[in-house]
């Protein structure tokens, strides 16, 4: 037998696809408290001295969290390659955005306190903002979009063609999400700085973060009314071979109204995302008031898995719908690479992955406390 033939080709498709969610959420639960924190910089520290503060409890750590931005990423290259090639090729001036407001931040980090001058830092801190926020809103806006469909075609070849434009991805539905996706890691990065700040920094976030879990969940309700009420969903009313090579015109797909629900029909048991998303935003209202940081943060988490995944239950098997030509919209089932390819990416994974977790725990372990104004003004290497 041949070494990759130990797993099936269709087993290994769904193993990438969960992988593939695994990569988001895990940029999503780390890094997106990152995002939050910056976007909340402005706000949560009014001094000087607290906008550090505020700077320091992610200052050593962002740059591990964005690690998993840069997994997902790989993983949608090796294992999707159509889908790589559709959506950083039709999103380019999006992702272009992403990229230069995540630029922001490690010039933000490292140059915001090279000058005393008060103008110099309060820029720098606005920066820092457009760093956490921009990047927020467009990953929503790009999940609005996948769930809209996006407006892309084959040829006999199997070539892409994408046929929309920028401003079009600023659809009401896309903007919601985004909005959804700014309150979720607003909420994430206000219950981390609870848990690493202490005093008028800490009562500020907690205010905030409040706020926040209240916008989640109501924009998380709202999306969802949505969905069912004025987004067309996609079915496949043809066989399609889970083994069979990766071709998208190898099949037949219908627009159908309340399409992204059939799903939870056919598996109540998957009704459960949804409801995660919906306890955990719940759990950190209470939470906040009552003063538990960590089982907060953990909420937040779990609150940021459950809405994540409830998207890609809805979808499955796609993972990118076509507004242009329904039967060329991308699935589980045959976009991806080849069963080598996946087989030999999947134990490279299984060595590194856990590697990078472990290593993320211990650094998390040894960083472990509150940052403090006398971490600030006591010298040493703070931000």
């Amino acid at each position: 037998m041949i070494l990759h033939e130990l797993l099936d080709y269709d087993t290994l498709r769904l193993i990438w696809w969960g992988l593939l969610g695994v990569l988001l959420i895990g940029f999503a639960a780390t890094d997106g408290f990152d995002l939050g924190v910056g976007m909340l910089l402005p706000f949560a520290g009014r001094t000087d001295v607290e906008r550090r503060i505020v700077i320091n409890t992610v200052g050593p750590v962002w740059e591990g969290n964005q690690v998993w931005l840069i997994l997902g990423g790989g993983a949608i290259f090796a294992a999707w390659p159509q889908l790589y090639a559709v959506s950083f090729s039709g999103f380019y001036l999006a992702m272009f955005a992403i990229l230069a407001a995540l630029i922001l931040r490690p010039v933000g980090f490292k140059y915001r306190s090279k000058r005393e001058s008060a103008a110099w830092r309060r820029n720098w801190d606005w920066a820092l903002f457009v760093g956490g926020f921009v990047p927020a809103l467009i990953f929503g806006v790009a999940v609005g979009n996948v769930l809209v469909g996006v407006p892309f075609r084959l040829n006999a070849d199997l070539r892409i063609f994408y046929d929309g434009s920028f401003f079009a991805l600023l659809n009401p539905f896309a903007l919601l999400c985004g909005l959804l996706s700014v309150a979720m890691l607003a909420m994430h990065g206000a219950n981390w700085l609870v848990l690493k700040s202490s005093g008028a920094v800490a009562e500020r976030a907690r205010l905030y973060g409040t706020w926040a879990a209240m916008a989640t969940i109501a924009l998380y309700a709202l999306g969802g009314v949505a969905l069912w009420l004025f987004i067309d969903g996609y079915v496949i009313t043809s066989t399609i071979n889970p083994v069979g090579p990766s071709n998208p015109l190898a099949k037949t797909v219908e627009v159908a109204p309340g399409g992204w629900f059939t799903n939870y029909a056919d598996h109540p048991w998957m009704m459960i995302a949804p409801v995660l998303g919906f306890v955990g935003a719940f759990g950190v209202l209470r939470g906040l008031r009552g003063k538990r940081e960590i089982s907060t943060l953990l909420l937040s988490k779990l609150s940021i898995f459950g809405i994540i995944s409830s998207v890609g239950l809805s979808m499955f098997p796609f993972i990118l719908p076509s507004t242009a030509q329904p039967g060329a919209s991308l699935t589980v089932w045959d976009s991806s690479s080849s069963h080598l390819t996946l087989f030999i990416m999947l134990v490279v994974t299984g060595i590194f992955l856990p590697l990078i977790a472990l290593y993320t725990a211990w650094v998390y372990k040894v960083l472990w406390g509150k940052v403090e104004e006398d971490d600030i003004t006591g010298g040493g290497h703070a931000y």
